[in-house]
């Protein structure tokens, strides 16, 4: 008898970029669009593809490249082509980095689509409380952190993520990256249950705060299926 040949797996589903390097799965190296994006001399970059195209599993690679929560850990790219280029290798684990998701933002109500949208930032927030007790903030700082909520005003959700970037530039001493995956999700549903003038005024105000006005910014990156 011949010798079983067993096929690898296709990462159907899977979204985790250290599963699928690690596991038996098929995986394309696409670790050089590190490269491209730290190339390009645009601060913010949105890149469109149809659904199920890998859009998540991009940003969680880049997440896992150059978060400082995964410093010292790059094992997962050694075999991978971005890491033969020193000067990039270096870069590994030393940026701070803000991950989001809109994917779940499926309400039929503008109410409950902006309680969705403040409590993911709510929940951002929580994982930076360390930050509270680093004596960083000022008085009025540290009242603007308390005042992210889900039931939040629309002025303090606009310029949360904004303000996350600077109090995050200052513990770390350089600026921040910013991934969100499926930013348009929200307006496609606005779109279906009738509520899109209230969302356009709103994502206008969030998303000119986190990604235009925001000098804290080292690169932000935008997935969606649709363009802006």
């Amino acid at each position: 008898m011949g010798a079983i040949v067993m096929k690898k797996a296709l990462p159907v589903g899977v979204e985790n970029f250290e599963d699928i390097v690690k596991s038996e799965y098929y995986y394309v190296d696409k670790t050089m669009f590190i490269k491209e994006l730290l190339d390009l001399k645009g601060k913010v970059n949105l890149f469109t593809r149809p659904r199920r195209f890998g859009k998540t599993l991009n940003m969680n690679m880049l997440e896992r490249f150059f978060s400082i929560e995964y410093a010292g850990r790059g094992e997962v790219f050694e075999e991978l082509s971005i890491w033969e280029k020193e000067a990039y290798r270096r870069l590994q684990g030393t940026y701070p980095v803000i991950v989001l998701s809109f994917a779940s933002v499926k309400e039929t109500t503008f109410e409950n689509a902006r309680k969705k949208l403040c409590h993911i930032i709510t929940e951002l927030y929580n994982r930076y409380d360390h930050l509270l007790d680093r004596k960083l903030l000022n008085e009025k700082e540290i009242e603007f952190y308390r005042n992210v909520s889900a039931d939040m005003e629309d002025y303090t959700a606009t310029e949360s993520l904004k303000v996350m970037s600077g109090f995050l530039e200052r513990y770390y001493g350089k600026g921040v990256i910013i991934l969100l995956d499926e930013y348009d999700t929200p307006m496609q549903e606005a779109w279906l249950s009738g509520y899109w003038d209230e969302a356009v005024e709103f994502f206008r105000g969030f998303f000119n705060a986190t990604f235009k006005t925001n000098s804290h910014i080292y690169r932000g990156i935008i997935t969606g299926i649709t363009r802006i």
